[in-house]
């Protein structure tokens, strides 16, 4: 088994002294999440994650799920471990009581979900798409709809899935063919065919949930024209037991690079009658309620980018301390010494650990924001959180799934020739790692969200917004002493004057209606962003590294660390920021310059 610890000190260092945690703790609306509960579910949920869901990672990757006669059999131990996912109501964290939720933050409930995602991501994948169905009804089912499934979905012994892709529609949801007619009991028949479904079958709950997106008859053309409809693998009877057979029904599962263990299903709806389904709100309004889910989907993908970082991280340190290899370059007679006493492993211990930090710090923070739009009782606060959550959304998936990769590739690459064996697990998180840029919205969807809906829409405001909190920041921590934090804020001053200067020729062009050159350097406007994003966070960790260094029965060995990788990261990492305005401002001028039979 390879281990796995969660990283329990720093989820709490982060909520009680970087992100504002404290802001969100204190509304009304989150008055039973006192530090001893959240610390008691990092704790209990560290220990779950590391006890019961990461000795199954290796078996999922090597069993991986299997169709038998139109069921899908999930590996070895996949079902003892969700039955106990389920008793300790690991699934209702963040919804609401009336349903069975807990009430509690998003904020905590991402901390959480990092540890399921980086002990077992394919186990992790389950509870992930059932809590954005859970998100989507709670804000857009009927009263009827809500008192039928999310008690269920919460409690999670049913579970949830999202419909949106088929085979010629890709991302492209205008493109949708899986049709819905109406029946003269005011249900619908849904027929169709959707891919990459992901556990769209399986046997660890009663009942599978699936929100699927159809076109009625009379609908208008493109994506105005998409429904939203709940097509349950059993019908619920009205009495809320589960009653016959719905004509839905996986017609394969695909054979993949990573995630093995997680079932992709091939959904085949309507083969026989049609599957019965409920419209979601109102008809022709689908995509829109569809993006609830996505959003929610899209912070989850990030943090699961994070979580690989994270188990990469841990298993290539654990294994750099026990690797004896060549001597010391500072010592050419002494004996061979363990790798990571090289400089370069060290640099790349380093690289791995400060990226994974600063995504880490950021993800929370969107937590904080998306519990302040959500719950603050100022509509005015509400707005300017929402404003925020909206323009990190895309930053944490595409920035924290694309660090999930570059520090997961590291991993492999601190193992040496060995990393490339798979016997080490290296691998496996690398090919893991690799789907997480893509699904939800790809990473250049992400980019180009953020560039023409996120920053061009509103002519900059929340980014700029956004860019003078971190300006503040820079003010407030200046009179901080010591050779540390004047290196951090250096280089983060420099790296935010490099966004500020991006931002403004974003919008700008955009202004103009070049559009195809705000989009061809919208992938590293995006880089830019999470990276000075990132410097922030590790900025105000620093501080409070040293501040908490100068207090009685500090752990310094602990903050000693925060303040050195923040350092790192501000040397090593934020420097990248000023090759990226370059190909930020000139790609335009070659991106679309060949024609397509130059390629």
């Amino acid at each position: 088994m390879i281990p796995y610890t969660a990283p329990v000190a720093d989820f709490r260092f982060l909520l009680n002294e970087v992100v504002g945690f404290d802001r969100v703790a204190g509304l009304p609306a989150f008055e039973s999440a006192t530090p001893d509960l959240v610390d008691a579910i990092l704790e209990e949920g560290g220990k779950f994650a590391s006890g019961v869901l990461a000795p199954l990672n290796t078996v999922g990757d090597k069993e991986g799920s299997v169709l038998e006669n139109g069921v899908v059999r999930t590996p070895t131990g996949w079902q003892e471990a969700y039955a106990q996912f389920v008793e300790a109501g690991w699934g209702s964290l963040p919804f609401e009581p009336d349903y069975g939720g807990q009430g509690l933050p998003w904020t905590v409930q991402f901390a959480a979900q990092e540890m399921w995602q980086a002990a077992n991501l394919s186990f992790g994948l389950c509870p992930l798409l059932t809590q954005g169905a859970v998100d989507l009804l709670t804000e857009h089912g009927s009263a009827e709809q809500k008192a039928t499934y999310l008690p269920k979905l919460i409690a999670g012994t049913w579970t949830g899935t999202m419909n949106l892709t088929e085979p010629q529609a890709g991302s492209d949801l205008a493109a949708v063919r899986t049709r819905a007619v109406r029946a003269e009991d005011g249900t619908y028949r849904i027929s169709g065919q959707k891919i990459f479904i992901t556990y769209g079958e399986h046997d660890m709950a009663e009942n599978i949930v699936h929100l699927v997106l159809a076109r009625l008859p009379d609908a208008p053309a493109g994506v105005k024209g998409i429904s939203l409809f709940i097509v349950p693998k059993f019908l619920v009877k009205e009495d809320g037991s589960l009653g016959d057979r719905n004509d839905a029904r996986a017609a394969s599962l695909e054979h993949k690079l990573g995630i093995k263990a997680s079932p992709t299903c091939v959904m085949a709806f309507g083969d026989h009658e049609g599957a019965v389904g409920y419209v979601v709100g109102e008809e022709n309004r689908g995509l829109e309620y569809m993006f609830t889910m996505m959003n929610n989907a899209r912070l989850g993908v990030g943090i699961q980018g994070i979580a690989l970082a994270e188990r990469a991280y841990q298993q290539a340190r654990d294994y750099a301390r026990t690797r004896v290899q060549s001597k010391d370059v500072a010592d050419s007679r002494g004996p061979a010494v363990s790798i990571i006493r090289h400089p370069d492993v060290r640099r790349m211990l380093l690289e791995m650990r400060a990226k994974t930090e600063a995504a880490r710090a950021l993800a929370l923070y969107a937590g904080t924001q998306l519990d302040l739009a959500r719950s603050h009782e100022d509509a005015e606060v509400r707005a300017a959180a929402q404003a925020r959550i909206d323009l990190v959304t895309p930053v944490v998936k595409a920035w924290s799934t694309d660090i999930g990769c570059e520090v997961t590739s590291l991993g492999v690459q601190v193992h040496g020739g060995m990393g490339f064996i798979e016997e080490t697990g290296a691998a496996q998180h690398y090919r893991d790692a690799r789907i997480t840029p893509i699904y939800e919205g790809t990473n250049g969807i992400q980019a180009n969200d953020l560039v023409f809906r996120k920053v061009g829409r509103d002519g900059g405001a929340a980014a700029n917004a956004f860019i003078a909190e971190i300006r503040a920041t820079l003010a407030e921590l200046d009179s901080v002493p010591g050779d540390d934090m004047q290196a951090i804020l250096t280089n983060l001053s420099t790296a935010l004057a490099t966004l500020d200067q991006a931002t403004e020729w974003v919008v700008r062009v955009q202004q103009e209606g070049n559009a195809r050159a705000a989009a061809a350097g919208a992938v590293n406007y995006l880089r830019l962003w999470g990276t000075v994003a990132g410097g922030w966070m590790m900025a105000k960790a620093a501080a409070k590294a040293l501040d908490g260094l100068r207090q009685p029965g500090a752990n310094a060995p602990f903050l000693e660390a925060k303040l050195v990788t923040a350092r790192f990261y501000a040397e090593q990492i934020l420097p990248s920021t000023q090759g990226l305005l370059v190909p930020i401002l000139s790609a335009q001028r070659t991106v679309m310059a060949l024609s397509e039979e130059q390629f």
